[in-house]
């Protein structure tokens, strides 16, 4: 009997990037956080602002599993 190949995908963030007259704007959707707005002059910045702030939620998300799972255990 083969294993089965079961292949779960999930959208996690969706991204908006704007080209504004002084710089960029970013928008950062989640079901989680909701909408989020970055601004920024130069693009690179921005990237890192929306990179910076999806690593801190997953961080945040893994500390809550971590507890819960904690608190399962106990």
């Amino acid at each position: 009997m083969k294993g089965l190949n079961c292949t779960m995908e999930e959208t996690l963030y969706d991204i908006e990037i704007h080209k504004k007259e002084d710089g960029y704007l970013g928008k950062l959707f989640s079901d989680a956080d909701g909408i989020k707005e970055f601004e920024n002059e130069h693009l690179d910045l921005l990237l890192r602002d929306i990179t910076l702030d999806m690593q801190m939620a997953l961080e945040e998300f893994q500390q809550r599993q971590a507890e819960l799972s904690d608190q399962v255990q106990v």
